[in-house]
């Protein structure tokens, strides 16, 4: 059984969240708190396995609880709000402070037809249940090793990094260590609805020394930028004359294919590409690096002990198409020895 305590100023969402939660056997609603203070205590007392946390309540707010939480006793969180769209710093805020995943109420912070996102909650409750919250913007000595022979370590023009669940955090990490005088391109594909993308775009602009920005249909690739992928459509890579440029396409999925990226990254550049694959659930992103792999490109994964989730890097191991592991801590200095 999952346990879950609900945390919401608003006793109707509390009642119609314990309903939603309980029409899944496999998860138990433990106890439920009206504020910030009373969810630390009870988090304390329960023990659960995942919280469901509001952020604007009273006395103490969803974040400044997260933070407590974090600090006195870790524990699988997501936010379940309905702070406005346009301030969407929020959410990024809670994911760096810990928070695994962020779900948008329906209608603001009390949303009658909360059950119209159902299977996204139940879903999420799941997937952070099985995070490893502690390994949140975990560090680790400075050391990699490699699986199968090494590839030719130059001359990469095209890095693309997939990430899903804790990917925000672990993102920021390694781009962080990228230094402004790299001479490729960075696509980042973190799994995230359209409504966050523009903000974290903003957000990992602040983390490092490079030009960041969201990608648009038709942008120009040019060495040493960041682009971000937009949420609701798919990011691909075209070959244009004398340039490669950017391809938005409507093909169908709310969450963005890192698979498909790394692809078109492979059609357009061949064995010039570094394929990164960071922590989430599920196995988007390995056929990517089998492909990249494939063309003579350069596949690298984050290590077990530093992910959140370990689903994406452990498909990619097993289809024995991955040239290095390495903790998250390292990462940017192994993409940059393949530059």
């Amino acid at each position: 059984m999952i346990r879950v305590l609900i945390v919401d100023d608003s006793s109707f969402m509390r009642k119609s969240i314990s309903y939603l939660l309980k029409t899944d056997p496999a998860i138990d609603v433990v106890d439920t708190a009206d504020n910030g203070e009373e969810a630390v205590l009870k988090v304390k007392e329960h023990r659960p396995d995942v919280v469901l946390l509001d952020i604007a309540m009273p006395m103490m707010d969803g974040l400044d609880a997260l933070t407590y939480i974090m600090a006195e006793c870790p524990t699988p969180v997501l936010i379940l709000s309905g702070v406005d769209k346009r301030d969407m710093t929020v959410v990024l805020k809670s994911l760096r402070l810990g928070a695994v995943d962020y779900i948008q109420k329906t209608k603001g912070e009390i949303s009658y037809d909360i059950d119209m996102i159902r299977d996204e909650i139940i879903n999420k409750v799941h997937i952070a249940a099985k995070a490893h919250v502690s390994r949140i913007g975990y560090s680790m000595p400075e050391e990699s090793y490699v699986l199968g022979k090494g590839k030719k370590a130059a001359g990469k023009k095209m890095v693309v990094i997939g990430a899903s669940t804790g990917g925000p955090n672990a993102t920021a990490v390694v781009l962080s260590g990228i230094p402004s005088s790299v001479t490729a391109c960075i696509l980042v594909v973190q799994h995230m609805d359209k409504e966050f993308t523009p903000f974290f775009a903003a957000h990992l602009k602040g983390e490092c020394s490079l030009n960041v920005s969201l990608a648009k249909d038709n942008d120009i690739i040019n060495p040493g930028n960041i682009f971000v992928a937009p949420g609701g459509v798919q990011t691909g890579i075209i070959e244009d004359g004398m340039h490669k440029r950017i391809r938005l396409s409507g093909k169908p999925g709310k969450l963005q294919s890192i698979d498909y990226t790394m692809e078109s990254a492979v059609m357009a550049y061949g064995g010039d590409v570094v394929g990164v694959l960071l922590t989430g659930m599920g196995s988007d992103g390995a056929k990517g690096l089998q492909a990249i792999s494939k063309a003579g490109g350069t596949t690298i994964v984050q290590d077990e002990s530093t992910c959140v989730v370990f689903g994406m890097p452990k498909a990619a191991i097993a289809l024995e198409c991955v040239d290095t592991v390495a903790p998250l801590q390292d990462i940017a200095k192994t993409i940059m020895k393949v530059i």
